[in-house]
């Protein structure tokens, strides 16, 4: 496949960093935007990527960066709501322009990141609802050239999922959990980087929906356990039930920094595992969990010890 130049939507986030290292690495030239280019200069240092100042939401700005793109990929969604951004704002308005500049300037390629369970028309959250009209606008434009992934939670060494609760985990003897038997396929970062990659490349995945998991089902309790585990600490995971669990996502909604919400809540009543894993699909055989995060939380282990002992050290 020819080097291509595309445009990236969402390419300073999670997935968007190691995707666009990727495609850079692979000398692709990558167009990345976003509304706050003086807070990633590190992604201009990557070999025929420019970092763009722009708006996304504004058409206008995503047809002038999209004219004389081979492809287009967008990678942008939330977890939680603010008052700058809803969801529906972010993940079924958002692609019905990203598919209108695409038309208006000749781009006939594009990539989506939609969710695993996304539905327009039973979604039991905000989330997963918008996600899937977000979905639905893209794989209906028939112009165009569409392939769509639908990930389980994604894990990596510099995720938020698994480091937040690590940090939870590491002040807390004690943590309640909502959901305790949600279950998930947790699905390594990397893997679904080199998905979009494999389907740039391959016209085959054309008009095709991915779903994405990794090798192994977890429930919540379980997940979390075993990153206390991986942390060698002991810790009490105590599930709640249902009512608790409600309680605690209405509350914990209020707070100003959202951690859990109810429409967190909700999303936690749809088991986030494949019914078909794309990767395989893809020729990918995919990560564990047990293959990545113990050497990442070892590590902030062993540097947590250093600090301790420099500490001590000074104070004798």
């Amino acid at each position: 496949m020819k080097n291509q130049t595309l445009c990236v939507l969402g390419g300073t986030g999670f997935v968007g960093r190691h995707l666009v290292t990727r495609l850079a690495n692979r000398g692709h030239r990558i167009k990345v935007l976003t509304r706050y280019p003086q807070r990633h200069r590190e992604i201009e240092v990557l070999p025929d990527t420019t970092l763009i100042g722009a708006d996304v939401h504004d058409p206008t700005v995503l047809a002038e960066h999209f004219a004389g793109c081979d492809a287009v990929v967008n990678l942008v969604g939330i977890l939680h709501e603010y008052p700058s951004q809803s969801f529906r704002t972010v993940h079924a308005e958002l692609p019905g322009k990203v598919v209108e500049a695409c038309r208006a300037v000749g781009v006939k390629r594009l990539l989506h990141m939609s969710a695993l369970h996304a539905d327009a028309a039973k979604g039991p959250s905000q989330y997963l609802f918008t996600k899937g009209e977000g979905e639905r606008v893209v794989t209906q434009a028939q112009d165009l050239a569409v392939t769509c992934f639908k990930p389980s939670i994604i894990f990596g060494p510099d995720d938020n999922f698994y480091n937040q609760f690590a940090n939870m985990l590491r002040f807390s003897l004690v943590l309640p959990l909502a959901c305790p038997n949600a279950r998930f396929a947790p699905v390594y970062v990397g893997d679904v980087a080199q998905a979009f990659e494999v389907a740039l490349e391959n016209d085959a995945t054309i008009g095709q929906s991915y779903e994405l998991c990794g090798p192994r089902v977890y429930t919540f309790k379980e997940l979390v356990e075993d990153i206390a585990r991986m942390l060698g600490l002991k810790r009490l995971v105590v599930g709640l039930p249902d009512s608790l669990a409600r309680l605690q996502a209405k509350v914990l909604g209020l707070l100003p920094v959202k951690v859990f919400t109810t429409d967190n809540y909700l999303s936690l009543q749809v088991d986030s595992v494949c019914s078909c894993n794309g990767l395989e699909a893809l020729g990918i055989t995919p990560c564990s969990v047990e293959s990545i995060m113990p050497t990442h939380f070892a590590g902030k282990t062993q540097r947590r010890r250093y600090d301790h002992l420099r500490r001590a050290a000074r104070r004798d």
